[in-house]
């Protein structure tokens, strides 16, 4: 597939407020809760960008910096960091907005995966993306040392034949 997209044509909002039936003894989001919530938006960016169906292959990372309380509104903002070649991560960060005293904290982030595939959900290609943005960037470049360490913990690549790694801790 030769055609290239923008990580901000895959940019995806979500906005929710924080019900009682969705917090712990403590009143705060389930931690499992905000967990859905962020593979629906990274899910809905995966499909933005590649214009397919897509599966979650996996959740890479999720940091749970600050609690979110009953009734806070929760901002999630999701976008393709990276894509490979049928595969694609996608950055999820997550916000406390607080529209009475104008304030936005960013609570959580997380990294997903997933993978486009076609009506026997089989994987299929997907188009590359392109960066713009400092961040974007960013996360560009430390997407491929993320794929390559997850295929080396999983066996599937020697740590000899990462190049990324080789860049950050030398040969």
């Amino acid at each position: 597939m030769e055609k290239t997209k923008k990580a901000s044509e895959s940019l995806t909002i979500m906005t929710n407020i924080v019900l009682p039936n969705e917090t712990n003894s403590l009143r705060n989001l389930f931690g499992g809760e905000l967990l859905a919530k962020m593979d629906r938006c990274a899910s809905i960016s995966a499909a933005r960008h590649c214009e397919r169906r897509v599966v979650t292959a996996s959740v890479n990372h999720v940091s749970f910096d600050h609690p979110i309380p009953e009734g806070g509104i929760v901002v999630l903002e999701s976008k393709v960091s990276r894509a490979f070649s049928t595969s694609m991560e996608i950055y999820v960060d997550v916000w406390l907005d607080d529209p009475i005293n104008q304030k936005k904290i960013h609570t959580n982030s997380g990294i997903y995966t997933f993978v486009a595939v076609d009506e026997f959900n089989r994987p299929i290609p997907i188009p590359q993306m392109t960066p713009e943005t400092d961040q974007e960037k960013e996360r560009f470049e430390a997407a491929l040392r993320r794929k390559e360490l997850s295929l080396i913990l999983s066996g599937r690549m020697k740590a000899t034949d990462s190049v990324e790694l080789k860049k950050l801790f030398g040969s």
